[in-house]
């Protein structure tokens, strides 16, 4: 080997062995050397919240509307079953039942009572449905009608439009006493005998008794 190549030779293992103690230290010093603790998560989502924070006004209206929506109490509600439900029960308290709902009454004990007590004074439970006219309204007592729910009509008609029966009507409307309601009854021109002003009025309980189904229109 000539000398020009032999120190050309020793220059670059020099420099060799210098790169790679270089390397070593640098690489021993990665090693040796603590590494740093990145932010934890849950530092992280602090971060981000309070970087990105957002911020809402809610109406001043909504406000008072939410906070008294809150307080507000629920009441309870029901339903009134409609004609056809009575016409389909067929009996004499449907029919009392029946006439309440046409009249837009309240359908009460007291108020079904009165009725039924009054169609036994004229005509007897057990043929209660005579001529469908339990009330015997119309062509002095004696008219007849196509159905028991044509009667029912034709009576609430009767008693919620004739000021003669605006006592009748105003006690049932109001759910009166039975008492209040029966004597309005007795004083009102429907009998000429005005029921012999509760002489002839039972006060006994009123059986049921259901109407053919042909009484019915059915």
């Amino acid at each position: 080997m000539s000398s020009a190549t032999n120190q050309r030779f020793r220059r670059f293992n020099r420099r060799a062995l210098g790169l790679t103690a270089g390397a070593f230290i640098l690489l021993m010093g990665v090693v040796i050397s603590p590494l740093a603790a990145g932010p934890s998560l849950e530092e992280q989502r602090a971060e981000y919240a309070a970087r990105y924070a957002q911020e809402f006004e809610v109406p001043v209206a909504h406000a008072v509307l939410a906070a008294s929506t809150s307080a507000l109490s629920r009441d309870t509600f029901g339903a009134t079953p409609g004609p056809e439900t009575f016409i389909q029960g067929g009996t004499n308290y449907d029919w009392a039942k029946l006439v309440l709902v046409y009249a837009g009454w309240p359908i009460t004990d007291s108020n079904v009572t009165v009725i039924l007590r009054w169609m036994r004074q004229e005509n007897g439970p057990p043929d209660w449905y005579r001529r469908n006219n339990p009330l015997n309204i119309g062509a002095g007592g004696f008219a007849s009608y196509s159905s028991l729910d044509e009667s029912a009509r034709v009576v609430a008609k009767a008693l919620t439009t004739s000021g003669m029966y605006s006592e009748i009507a105003a006690g049932f409307a109001a759910s009166a006493d039975t008492a209040t309601i029966e004597y309005a009854i007795w004083a009102s021109p429907w009998a000429g005998g005005n029921y012999a002003w509760g002489g002839h009025w039972s006060y006994r309980p009123v059986e049921v008794v259901a109407a053919p189904r042909s009484a019915w229109g059915s």
